[in-house]
C-alpha cells in the first residue's frame, strides 16, 4: 500500500517548533483577514453615508435649517460628526461668549481647534488595525522562512542518520520547508495589498474631511455674518424693491464678501 505524502502527513510529522510557526502564521492570517473584511465593509458603508449626507448638506439654504438637519442626523460617519462638533462649538460660543477657558483666543480659534481635534480623532480611528495588517505583511515571509530553515535542518538530520540522501528520507522535511514558505507568502501577500489599499483610502478620506472642515469654518464664521447682513438688507429694501435671495449657505457668504468689497 502506497504511503501518501500530503498535508495530513505534514501535520503528523511536524515537531513543536514547526507547529508553533504554523500556529503563528495561521493567527496572523486570521487576524489580518478579519481586519481586511471588517474595515472594507465599514469603509464602504461610511462612504455611502457620507456621500448621501454631503448631497443633502449642500442643498440646505440657511444656518437655522442646517442646525436642525444636523441635530436630527445620526452620528454614524466622520462628516456628520465633524458638522455636529462645529455646530456645538458655535452654539456654546454664542451662549457663553468668552467666559470659558477653551474659548480663549476667540470663537474662530475655538472652532479651528475643535475641527482639528475631530480630524485627529478620525485619523487615529481609520488607522486602527493597520499595524496588525502591516505586521502580518512584513513579518509573515520571515516567519515562513524560519519554518523553511527548520525543515531543511530536519532533512539534513535525516541524511546524517541514514547515511544516504534518498528521496524517502528527505521528502518529508523538504516538503515541510516548502509548505512553510508557501504559508508565509499566503499570509503576507493579501496583507500587503490590503495595507496599501487602506492607506490610500485613508489619505483620500482625510483629505475630503479636511476640505469639509474648511467649508464648515467658512460657513459658520463668514456665512453667519453674511446671513445677518443679508437679513438686514432684505428688511431695509423690502418696501422699495424686491431682492433676489442668495442661494444656499455659500451664496450668503459670497454676498457678504461682495458687500465688503463695495
Amino acid at each position: 500500500m502506497e504511503k501518501t505524502l500530503g498535508f495530513s502527513n505534514f501535520l503528523a510529522q511536524i515537531d513543536h517548533v514547526g507547529m508553533s510557526v504554523l500556529i503563528l502564521l495561521l493567527t496572523l492570517s486570521v487576524a489580518s483577514w478579519y481586519l481586511i473584511i471588517t474595515k472594507s465593509i465599514g469603509n464602504l458603508i461610511a462612504s455611502k453615508r457620507a456621500n448621501a449626507f454631503l448631497e443633502r448638506f449642500w442643498q440646505i439654504d440657511s444656518l437655522s435649517r442646517l442646525e436642525t438637519e444636523v441635530r436630527n442626523e445620526a452620528a454614524d460617519h466622520a462628516f456628520i460628526q465633524l458638522a455636529k462638533t462645529a455646530l456645538a462649538v458655535t452654539t456654546d460660543s454664542r451662549q457663553y461668549g468668552m467666559e470659558k477657558l477653551a474659548a480663549a483666543g476667540g470663537s474662530g480659534e475655538l472652532l479651528t481647534r475643535a475641527l482639528r481635534n475631530s480630524l485627529d480623532q478620525e485619523s487615529a480611528r481609520v488607522e486602527n488595525g493597520l499595524t496588525i495588517i502591516a505586521s502580518a505583511g512584513s513579518a509573515a515571509p520571515y516567519i515562513g522562512l524560519f519554518g523553511t530553515v527548520w525543515g531543511i535542518y530536519h532533512a539534513l538530520i535525516q541524511i546524517g542518520l541514514s547515511g544516504q540522501g534518498t528521496l524517502d528520507k528527505v521528502a518529508g522535511p523538504v516538503g515541510e520547508a516548502l509548505i512553510m514558505t508557501a504559508l508565509g507568502l499566503a499570509v503576507a501577500i493579501p496583507a500587503v495589498l490590503a495595507y496599501n489599499g487602506f492607506v490610500r483610502r485613508n489619505r483620500v478620506w482625510l483629505a475630503q474631511l479636511d476640505g469639509f472642515a474648511h467649508d464648515l469654518y467658512t460657513i459658520l464664521t463668514v456665512g453667519s455674518k453674511a446671513s445677518e447682513k443679508y437679513d438686514q438688507e432684505k428688511t431695509q429694501e423690502h418696501l422699495s424693491a424686491p431682492s433676489m435671495p442668495a442661494t444656499g449657505l455659500a451664496g450668503a457668504a459670497t454676498a457678504s464678501l461682495a458687500g465688503e468689497e463695495r
